[in-house]
């Protein structure tokens, strides 16, 4: 008798565990953990471009750095617009990538803010 009990609450747990581990990717996604703080920012530097490789070289190095989402390389304007996850990075470990590979740049225009947080309900 005691040898069925037993059985039955070792498949029980079995059952809750395996429940527990294939439900655990929409209960954390849904957690308020998951809905920290997920802004994107945009800036717009003026870096002193002379040709095609220049962007070249940027678009390679500076897409590697943590929080960089999207690199926009502008040759006659001699601008490079930036679009970076806040959290990440910031414009001045930007700018820094950016005397990394002898290529110093400067703020043209301010960063804006754009809200991609989504309500969890």
């Amino acid at each position: 008798m005691k040898n069925v009990v037993n059985r039955a609450l070792v498949a029980k747990k079995k059952f809750l565990l395996l429940a527990l581990l294939l439900l655990s990717p929409f209960i954390f996604h849904l957690s308020p953990l998951s809905a920290a703080k997920a802004d994107k920012q945009v800036v717009v530097l003026s870096v002193d471009l002379h040709c095609q490789a220049c962007c070249d070289k940027i678009m390679k190095n500076i897409a590697f750095e943590k929080g960089v989402k999207d690199i926009v390389c502008d040759l006659p304007s001699k601008t490079v617009t930036v679009t970076f996850d806040a959290n990440k990075t910031d414009v001045p470990t930007l700018l820094k990538a950016f005397e990394k590979i002898n290529k110093p740049a400067k703020v043209k225009e301010s960063t804006q803010t754009i809200d991609t947080k989504k309500d969890a309900r």
